[in-house]
């Protein structure tokens, strides 16, 4: 069975928590940064707070997400994924997921999203 020390993976996530500064509610999930910035975003919060790795259930390491509860809606539709980029400088996507639950969004209101994890699966 192959392996991967957990401290390889925790640097994953690390990259994740040392340069996630946005984060996106979209419309669907991007595969690129564009996609998460503007072509599919509706929102955005700007800085994240991420704890340190932990054990994943199912195996792997994961990093919890606090729950947000200001997030600045900037289009109306429906919000089914989210999106971790790096802005500045080397503007780059680092992770994507899908939301627990799709949310309709107003331009102009506040999103939340309640916490949850970003995570690395074992090596299989």
């Amino acid at each position: 069975m192959p392996y991967i020390n957990d401290t390889a993976l925790d640097a994953l996530i690390q990259d994740i928590q040392d340069n996630g500064e946005e984060l996106h509610i979209c419309s669907q999930e991007p595969t690129t940064y564009v996609e998460a910035t503007t072509t599919y975003s509706l929102g955005t919060k700007d800085g994240l707070s991420m704890a340190e790795p932990t054990d994943k259930a199912g195996g792997g390491r994961e990093s919890v997400i606090s729950a947000i509860t200001d997030g600045v809606v900037d289009a109306s539709g429906t919000a089914t994924h989210w999106a971790i980029v790096k802005a500045s400088a080397t503007s780059r996507l680092l992770a994507t997921g899908a939301l627990d639950q799709s949310q309709g969004v107003i331009l102009g209101n506040v999103f939340t999203l309640t916490e949850f994890a970003v995570g690395v699966p074992d090596a299989v």
